[in-house]
């Protein structure tokens, strides 16, 4: 069965257009709650958002879904993903729901659902929820409506537990720490947990108004923390995305550091504390190969998967690893997370930092990039990958890198582009080779 609603990560589009309307979401409300109503007890869902002006609509719509085929709600307001996914088990939940479009800009908006565990649903959940949206489904009782309810600790539960992914010794006493949140749903919490931990912290994307969510803050948007970080003499800034499972980091110097990173420096970190399980870390076909021969350095391997984070937990959670993420910044850290936590992530580098005694531009850097190249081809229609040509020149390209590069190419799950990266030692020659293989995916599509 094809997809029309799910995406890579949950229902994702333009709001009030397509599929993210208040009438799809209140069937997106029934359809999951209809799949979950399992067993006799009373059955509960947990919802949160991000600071989109439609979160409202949406929110209001999923309501009505749920208590319409008899599930109670539990709202948490502005919350970040990771946090749902907790609530969602701490209150015992049957489901839970972020409703977010993560780092895209506010016209946009989405949908994420977690099953009772806290984690993202199976491809098979997901699949039956779609299924239901075209049916006609059964509404509760009268009596049987369910009932909503605010809770007002929700913030506190969610900063006790990122400052529980520490241990009691570590304080951050000292250290001054820029934090861009994004004018997204972090925008209390995260400053909040960093300074309760003794940091003084400095604030930029925590004024949110509806529209301003992702708008030059964040991080996707590094001019400003970089500029915050270096004019006022910071130690450290930390940039999370609109819904907060997604980290960058900029260090004393204002030079980024990406998700690649980050991974480096925490998984050597755990292995040295004798905590990494797996042997190493997961990650996905678009992290640089510099990572994945620093940890071969070390002793750890770097295990590959599609681009997502879903895969890369699914990979985590099949073959025993505790840390997982992707270049773009979400860090998934299974001891303490069901998701990527932006915040718990950024905990660990600034724990690190306090435990070396080290600048961070001195403890962060733990590898030089190999030159990587992606660039986006766009089509109008058909399938350029299966053209003999581009076939060829694929071809030709891999055996060219062949030992000292890498080649990834793959159709956007969400546009018709076609992604061409490729990495290796000679900038010049990737460059070559992404060039030639774009030529060829143009001329195919024409």
């Amino acid at each position: 069965m094809g997809r029309n609603y799910f995406g890579t990560d949950g229902i994702r589009g333009r709001t009030n257009a397509g599929v993210m309307t208040a009438e799809i979401a209140m069937k997106v409300g029934m359809a999951a709650g209809t799949h979950f109503l399992r067993g006799d007890h009373r059955h509960r869902v947990v919802i949160g958002k991000d600071t989109r002006l439609s979160g409202y609509m949406l929110e209001n719509a999923m309501v009505a879904g749920f208590t319409s085929v008899g599930m109670d709600v539990v709202l948490l307001g502005p919350m970040p993903t990771p946090a749902v996914a907790l609530l969602t088990r701490e209150l015992r939940a049957d489901v839970g729901v972020m409703i977010s479009a993560s780092h895209n800009p506010y016209e946009d908006n989405g949908i994420k659902l977690f099953g009772p565990d806290g984690f993202k649903l199976s491809d098979e959940d997901e699949l039956a929820i779609e299924a239901m949206l075209s049916q006609q489904l059964p509404l509760a009782a009268s009596p049987e409506i369910g009932r909503a309810r605010r809770i007002e600790d929700a913030r506190g539960r969610y900063i006790h537990a990122v400052k529980g992914s520490l241990p009691d010794n570590i304080r951050l006493d000292g250290l001054k720490i820029v934090v861009d949140c994004a004018n997204g749903a972090a925008y209390q919490v995260a400053p909040s947990a960093i300074w309760e931990l003794g940091a003084e912290v400095l604030t930029i994307g925590v004024t949110p108004n509806g529209k301003n969510i992702n708008d030059k803050v964040g991080s996707t948007h590094l001019d400003l923390v970089k500029e915050t970080v270096v004019a006022s003499g910071a130690d450290i800034g930390i940039a999370l995305d609109g819904d907060a499972d997604r980290l960058i980091v900029v260090d004393e110097k204002g030079k980024t550091v990406d998700g690649d990173q980050i991974m480096a420096l925490i998984g050597t970190q755990l292995a040295a504390r004798g905590t990494l399980r797996g042997g190493g870390v997961v990650a996905t076909v678009m992290s640089n190969l510099g990572l994945e021969r620093y940890l071969q350095g070390q002793g750890l391997t770097l295990e590959r998967t599609k681009v997502g984070d879903r895969h890369v937990l699914e990979k985590m959670k099949a073959d025993g690893f505790n840390l997982g993420g992707e270049q773009s910044g979400h860090m998934i850290l299974l001891d303490h997370a069901t998701t990527g936590d932006g915040t718990v992530a950024a905990l660990q580098v600034i724990a690190a930092l306090v435990q070396s005694g080290k600048r961070a531009s001195e403890l962060l850097h733990l590898f030089d990039p190999v030159p990587q190249l992606l660039r986006n081809v766009r089509f109008a229609g058909g399938k350029p990958l299966d053209n003999a040509r581009v076939k060829a020149v694929i071809a030709e390209a891999e055996a060219q890198l062949l030992g000292k590069g890498r080649l990834v190419i793959r159709p956007s799950g969400t546009e018709p582009v076609i992604r061409v990266m490729a990495e290796g030692d000679d900038a010049a020659e990737v460059e070559q080779v992404v060039e030639a293989i774009c030529d060829a995916v143009k001329e195919a599509a024409a």
